[in-house]
């Protein structure tokens, strides 16, 4: 059997990108037929980038500005040509993308959890624990809602036909309609179940890194709260590539043992999550998906011949 290629991807505006390790592809369909687009992928040289938790961050980086480029496009082909998105547009989406997730996800809890009368100075642990509940509960009050409308739920369709696609493929089955119809919507190493990963693991990292900066620097105790919480909240921000390296390796770690019991208990929050995020496509949808997965699949294979 030859070895099969590491794909991922997610879904974007009536269609999916598929990711290889060299190129990417996006399949949509427009006017009832599948139009691709293929990408060649710049790769990092250096030994640097390929160390464990740095390799990490930049792979998170990547997927996100491939995903939005995927996704943008994908916007466009939905339009006319007088309305497509411009570059400016395209990279101001980006950046608000960013902010409003810094300011729901990180900036919100840690206000909250400050006015309930918790305080990362005293109390790390349970702070770091209730800041992190509230970071989820608001995630998951995010998904819920967005879940209500019409256009994310074909989202979330072709979410799911991009991870039965991809089962397929793993299983070693031919991909077509049928086959692929066979397998789950739900798929361990899903951005979804990373997203869950990063949320625990930034419990864990702020509950250790906290009482250690304030051991390191016990004159931070002595200065103005407000600058003192500034201070705190700013070091939290820089830990994010850190917690975000460090979930890639435990993302792809927990893939390699899916099957294993333990870390079926670690995979399962991811899955839950999935639960949303995917549902039941369609056989048009199911086709596109397809269509993504043959042509990275031809890619790839023509690459390293």
């Amino acid at each position: 059997m030859p070895k099969k290629l590491n794909i991922g991807g997610q879904a974007v505006i009536e269609g999916v990108m598929i990711r290889g390790k060299n190129y990417n592809v996006v399949a949509v369909r427009k006017n009832k037929k599948i139009i691709t687009k293929k990408d060649k992928i710049k790769q990092r040289k250096g030994k640097f980038y390929k160390l464990p938790v740095v390799r990490g961050f930049y792979n998170l980086i990547d997927m996100l500005v491939i995903g939005m480029k995927s996704l943008m496009w994908s916007a466009d082909q939905q339009l006319e040509k007088d309305e497509k998105i411009s570059k400016k547009e395209m990279t101001l989406s980006f950046i608000f993308a960013i902010l409003f997730g810094v300011g729901i996800f990180i900036i919100l809890p840690y206000i909250a959890t400050n006015f309930i009368g918790f305080y990362e100075e005293t109390k790390p642990l349970m702070f770091n624990l209730i800041d992190g509940i509230i970071r989820i509960g608001l995630f998951l009050l995010y998904i819920i809602i967005i879940s209500l409308m019409k256009d994310v739920r074909i989202l979330f369709q072709y979410h799911g036909a991009e991870h039965m696609s991809i089962h397929c493929y793993e299983k070693g089955k031919k991909l077509d309609v049928n086959n692929v119809k066979k397998f789950s919507t739900l798929h361990p190493r899903c951005g979804t179940a990373f997203i869950m990963i990063v949320l625990v693991i930034a419990i864990l990292t702020f509950s250790i890194i906290t009482p250690l900066i304030l051991a390191l620097f016990p004159q931070l105790l002595d200065i103005n709260t407000f600058l003192r919480r500034v201070i705190l909240f700013l070091i939290r921000i820089s830990l994010l590539p850190l917690i975000a390296g460090i979930s890639y390796e435990f993302l792809k770690f927990s893939a390699k043992f899916e099957n294993n019991p333990i870390m079926k208990i670690f995979i399962f929050p991811g899955l839950l999550m999935q639960k949303i995020t995917t549902k039941e496509p369609n056989k048009n949808q199911i086709e596109v998906a397809i269509s993504a997965v043959k042509r990275i699949l031809q890619l790839e294979k023509s690459k390293n011949i």
